[in-house]
């Protein structure tokens, strides 16, 4: 899953005014996990022979969030293009000055720290200057909002990719990990494509199309099938 936008796929970063948190994020620090989670194994093992065999692998692990749109935005870049584990590291370093990997990171700390405070853990010029633009649209509310959790999927993305250094793929990890949409099938994620590769495919290269036609059976939990098969290839769960 390496060279793919983490946690299984590559981001493409296009420009925009960013929103405040969505009145479903809160600033604790504590991990929660989807509501639907036990209905849609059901569902999915119902639905899919495949889910049915990979879900009871994973006992009770589960797609989780420390609720704070900054952090899980913030989480999305820094993963971009590298492995969840050099992503981690990444992160530890980034945020150990403000309290550690489960810190949620403010806008403004990021703001007052300078590029080589920043580049010192290990984030590339580009991916500085990425954060430092969410930081400061954070910061300056430019389009104040708290209604994401109001708004369809695609009109969340739509806003979210106006942000530089936020494509298709961070919006759609937003969607999965910061407001624990259901139904998010993120087409962009080579490591959703290899899950769907090796689990149903034999290991045959798999196009966008066929994914999305093994994912119509999966709806509308869609989001947990595809962190099954992340799990599938790599079983250390993703956390924003």
């Amino acid at each position: 899953m390496a060279a793919a936008p983490k946690p299984g796929g590559v981001s493409t970063a296009a420009p925009v005014p960013a929103t405040s948190a969505s009145s479903v994020l809160s600033a604790s620090a504590a991990a929660f996990t989807p509501a639907y989670w036990d209905e849609a194994c059901r569902h999915l093992s119902r639905r899919d022979r495949v889910m049915k065999r990979l879900i009871p692998q994973f006992g009770q692990a589960r797609l989780q969030c420390r609720g704070d749109a900054f952090t899980t935005l913030a989480r999305s870049i820094v993963g971009q293009q590298i492995s969840v584990k050099a992503a981690q590291a990444v992160w530890d370093r980034l945020s150990n000055p403000w309290g550690g990997a489960q810190a949620v990171l403010k806008p403004t700390q990021v703001l007052k720290a300078d590029a080589t405070q920043l580049r010192a853990a290990g984030l590339s010029v580009r991916k500085v200057e990425y954060l430092q633009d969410l930081a400061r649209h954070f910061r300056d509310r430019a389009a104040a909002a708290p209604v994401w959790d109001e708004m369809e999927d695609e009109s969340v993305i739509a806003e979210l990719v106006s942000i530089r250094g936020i494509g298709r793929w961070t919006a759609e990890m937003f969607l999965m990990f910061g407001l624990m949409r259901p139904n998010v099938l993120p087409l962009d994620d080579l490591g959703l494509l290899r899950g769907i590769s090796v689990n149903y495919f034999s290991g045959e290269p798999v196009t966008r199309s066929e994914a999305r036609e093994v994912g119509e059976a999966w709806s509308p939990y869609r989001s947990v099938a595809t962190w099954y098969l992340w799990r599938s290839l790599d079983p250390v769960p993703v956390e924003y």
